[in-house]
């Protein structure tokens, strides 16, 4: 029998003996009863499937002519919906109608423990999150030209996968990624990237996010200085704001971060988070002077750098510059990278290179709370190095969005009178839109607003800023968008803007 079946049956079957106590109803009136209480206590939930009148009078030891009336009187009252071929669903959203009864009724919280000062903190700073769960792939930043990902290829491999793994594969994992993983992130690093490093201090991740995660919990006391590019990613801002860190934003020149900024700091400072590959969301590079620059500044100031290294292969498609990483004498480098806005958002694995003294904490804190990645996913992207197909699928990524940049571009700027793109050569997977005139932060927000009921979804410049900010505007995701969705949606954009 369906266990669907077997867990109506028996929560129908205890209310049809407690129903039986009350009054000596019709038979069909007390099981009309017991099935609307167990529909009303969410004991059967809304969308389950109910047993046929045949099963359930059966089971229930009555006549079908019973449970015939039954549900002939739920469906009157559309606790219950009957369609032909696939039998009779609990029609009653009782969860949803308890959730907004929950919300209406006033918490004494002075009744339950008190929510932990770091708790409360990530709870402030939640807003900051660039993180809208819709499904518009226009003009979304931070997505690559998923279209043109090789599903085949993919699936083939893990298909593979699933094909030849022994049950022993199926228990836990090394918390800190599969050796072979790590092995093959090692070696494409080195070629693509010079880096040289241990496999052990490679951390496999699920994004960039967990990657900050851990290194706050690693690193970050309260009030603990961290030196923050100003503007930068509302998801890093939020992370080092949450842990309770005192956060010192330093603007940008021509050649990256401000270090003449960075060397007045008169505080101690643990780390500095900077992405000089390709500076979000403006788009600097960093050039090789400053990066030495940064290096030694740590190194005066003992101090570890976050290098986050997000978009590489596209900012470092024409001219490369080494990485800080690379560039490092001193083990003073964490270094991130993410699969997430190479491959697809919804892979959720990324990687970070650790200094060697930090290995054995941050592996001690993942086990303690994310615990590991998919082992399935791990193997076939190491498969997916191994054979070609990443450096293959960089490539025709980087073909396929400048194409698409090249086209939003023309066609913005062509339309648009009120704003115009930054002059800036292609390096991303996102573009900036300025306004021509003064525009306040309200407004900025608003027009936001405005294109996602359009479906069109973008994230807002001044967002980036830690206090008052020097631009407005709006980010703009295009990479991900086919070309003639791309003229649809930039003529609406130009209406409404």
């Amino acid at each position: 029998m369906n266990t669907n079946y077997k867990f109506a049956i028996n929560r129908i079957h205890k209310e049809y003996l407690n129903q039986e106590k009350i009054k000596p109803f019709n038979k069909y009136v007390v099981l009309y009863r017991s099935i609307k209480q167990c529909i009303l206590n969410n004991e059967l939930p809304h969308d389950w499937l109910l047993p046929s009148t045949r099963i359930l009078a059966q089971e229930l030891e009555i006549s079908r002519t019973t449970t015939n009336k039954a549900y002939e009187l739920l469906q009157l009252e559309k606790l219950i919906l009957s369609k032909a071929g696939s039998g009779n669903r609990v029609n009653h959203n009782s969860s949803r109608n308890s959730e907004i009864e929950i919300n209406k009724k006033y918490i004494n919280k002075s009744l339950y423990p008190s929510i932990s000062q770091k708790g409360v903190s990530y709870l402030n700073n939640f807003s900051l999150l660039n993180r809208p769960h819709d499904s518009n792939l226009a003009f979304r930043p931070g997505i690559p030209p998923i279209d043109v990902f090789p599903v085949n290829q993919w699936k083939k491999l893990l298909d593979a996968y699933w094909r030849h793994i022994k049950s022993s594969g199926l228990s836990y994992s090394n918390s800190t990624g599969i050796e072979e993983l790590k092995k093959s992130i090692r070696n494409y690093l080195n070629v693509s990237r010079n880096i040289k490093c241990d496999y052990e201090q490679i951390i496999i991740v699920s994004g960039s996010l967990q990657s900050l995660y851990l290194i706050t919990n690693t690193l970050i006391d309260k009030d603990d200085s961290v030196v923050i590019e100003n503007p930068l990613f509302p998801n890093v801002h939020s992370v080092f704001k949450s842990s309770e860190a005192n956060l010192i934003p330093i603007d940008l020149d021509n050649e990256g971060i401000d270090i003449a900024q960075m060397n007045t700091i008169k505080k101690q400072v643990k780390v500095a988070h900077i992405t000089p590959s390709n500076h979000y969301p403006l788009g600097t590079k960093m050039s090789l002077k400053r990066r030495y620059e940064v290096l030694n500044w740590a190194a005066k100031n003992k101090s570890l750098i976050i290098e986050n290294d997000y978009e590489n292969e596209i900012a470092n498609a024409v001219e490369s510059i080494p990485t800080i990483f690379s560039l490092d004498a001193e083990d003073r480098t964490i270094y991130m990278g993410t699969f997430n806005r190479l491959l697809h958002p919804s892979i959720r694995l990324g990687y970070m290179i650790v200094p060697k003294y930090l290995v054995n904490t941050v592996a001690a804190i993942q086990e303690h709370s994310h615990r590991f990645v998919t082992p399935s996913i791990q193997v076939v992207m190491n498969q997916f190095i191994e054979k070609n197909y990443l450096f293959q699928h960089i490539n025709n990524s980087i073909d396929v969005a400048k194409t698409r940049h090249d086209l939003f571009i023309s066609l913005f700027n062509e339309k648009s009178k009120n704003m115009y793109i930054q002059n800036k050569s292609f390096s991303s997977f996102h573009v900036l839109a300025l306004f021509k005139n003064y525009v306040s932060v309200e407004d900025e927000k608003k027009i936001i607003e405005a294109l996602k009921k359009q479906n069109i979804t973008v994230f807002s410049l001044s967002k980036c800023y830690v206090g008052k900010p020097k631009l407005k505007g709006l980010i703009i995701g295009y990479s991900s968008v086919k070309p003639n969705i791309i003229k649809e949606k930039v003529n609406k954009m130009v209406k409404l803007l």
